[in-house]
C-alpha cells in the first residue's frame, strides 16, 4: 500500500482519470484483478459458502488457500513446521475470525470493482452482507467478535490522481451501527487537531475492550500509527512510518511493519512495538513484507510472503522478541489468524 504512480503529462478529462485509477488501484491491489475475475468465476461455477461440516472450531490456524481461493484450517501446532490443511470453507478474499465468528471479503465481479464483506457466525454461515465499492485489502475481527472493520482501495477520490485511496469502515455487531468510512474520525497529529482532504485510514486492529484500537492513516506522502477511542471517536498520531498493526493477544505489544527502505522493491520490515516501554524491536524476518501480520500467540506472528514455485503467497512465522528464524507455515496461503477453542471446551 505504498506505491505511487506517475503524475499524467497534460491534465486528464474526469472519465479518463477514473479510468486510470481504476486501472491503478487494482494493479495495487497486486493480484485483486485475479480475484475479481475469479470472483465472476465462483458465482458461476463454483461453492463459494462454507460446508456444513466446516466451522470456527479451533485451536487451529485459519487461512486462505490461494489454490481455490477458500477458507481452509491446520492444526495450530503445525503452524511451526506445517501440516495437513482442511479444506471446505467460504470462498474469500481477504479473511480474518475470532473464535466468537468472522469477516470474509469478497471481490464482487463488474467493470468497476466491489467487494462484499460478509459477516459470518461460528458455523460460518452468512449473518450480514454490506457490498462496498473497491478492492478488499484488509480485514479484522476484535477478539470478542463484536468489533469488525474491513478496508478496500477506493477509486474516484479526486486526490489520488498520484496514489491510492482507501476506504475503512467498521462494524459494532452489538450495536448494529456501522461506520462507512473512518476519515471522518477527530485526528490529532503532533498534538494538534488535524484536517486534510487526502486522509486515508487502514489496517485497524482492536484491544480487547473493544474500545481502544490501532490504525494506519496517511496524509501529504507520510504515513502515522494512530491510537483511536471508538467511544470519544477520537484518534491521535503514535509515530511515523509505519502501517498494518496488530495488537497481540494480552495488549502489550504491537507487531506493524516500518518503512525502512526506499526501494520500492523491498521497502518493509516487521517490528513489534512494547507498549509499556514505547520500544521497537526488529524480528528475524529479512523479507519486506507486505502484510497486516497476525498473533499466533503472545509470542508468535503469521505473515503472508510472496509464494514459491508460482504461488500467490505463502504463509510464515517468526517470533515477536528479535530471536529465531522465520519458518514456512502453510505453502499457498494468505490471511493467516489464529482461532482459538470455544470457552465451553475448556
Amino acid at each position: 500500500m505504498s506505491a505511487r504512480f506517475p503524475k499524467a503529462a497534460t491534465p486528464l478529462s474526469p472519465r479518463a482519470r477514473i479510468a486510470v485509477v481504476v486501472a491503478a488501484v487494482l494493479l495495487l491491489a497486486g493480484g485483486s484483478v485475479g480475484y475479481v475475475m475469479h470472483a465472476g468465476q465462483r458465482t458461476k461455477g463454483q461453492r463459494t459458502e462454507a460446508d456444513a461440516s466446516f466451522t470456527l472450531a479451533g485451536p487451529a490456524l485459519y487461512f486462505r488457500d490461494t489454490a481455490g481461493g477458500r477458507v481452509a484450517h491446520q492444526p495450530l501446532t503445525d503452524a511451526r513446521t506445517g501440516g495437513a490443511r482442511t479444506r471446505g470453507g467460504p470462498a474469500c478474499d481477504r479473511f480474518y475470525a475470532s473464535d466468537e465468528g468472522a469477516l470474509c471479503l469478497r471481490a464482487r465481479p463488474g467493470v468497476l470493482p466491489k467487494t462484499y464483506a460478509i459477516v459470518l457466525d461460528r458455523q460460518l454461515r452468512e449473518k450480514r452482507r454490506i457490498t462496498v465499492p473497491g478492492v478488499p485489502t484488509r480485514a479484522r475481527v476484535s477478539a470478542s467478535g463484536r468489533m469488525l472493520s474491513w478496508t478496500v482501495f477506493a477509486t474516484g477520490d479526486s486526490y489520488a490522481t498520484t496514489s491510492f485511496s482507501t476506504r475503512t469502515a467498521i462494524l459494532d455487531q452489538r450495536t448494529g451501527y456501522l461506520i462507512k468510512s473512518m476519515e471522518n474520525i477527530q485526528l490529532t497529529i503532533d498534538g494538534a487537531r488535524y484536517h486534510a482532504p487526502d486522509v486515508n485510514y487502514w489496517g485497524v486492529t482492536f484491544a480487547r475492550d473493544d474500545n481502544r484500537f490501532y490504525a494506519t492513516v496517511s496524509t501529504k506522502g507520510r504515513t502515522y500509527l494512530v491510537e483511536g477511542n471508538m467511544r470519544d471517536w477520537t484518534a491521535k498520531a503514535l509515530r511515523q512510518n509505519v502501517e498494518c498493526p496488530s495488537l497481540s493477544p494480552d495488549n502489550t505489544k504491537l507487531a506493524f511493519k516500518k518503512k525502512v527502505s526506499d526501494d520500492a522493491a523491498a521497502p518493509w520490515r516487521l517490528y513489534v512495538l512494547d507498549l509499556r516501554t514505547m520500544r521497537e524491536t526488529p524480528l528475524a524476518e529479512k523479507h519486506s513484507v507486505d502484510d497486516q501480520a497476525a498473533w499466533l500467540d503472545d509470542g508468535t506472528l503469521a505473515y503472508a510472503l510472496p509464494g514459491a514455485g508460482g504461488r500467490g503467497s505463502d504463509i510464515w512465522t517468526v517470533p515477536a522478541d528479535g530471536t529465531g528464524t522465520p519458518r514456512m507455515a502453510v505453502e499457498g496461503g494468505s490471511s493467516p489468524v489464529a482461532v482459538a477453542a470455544p470457552a465451553s471446551a475448556g
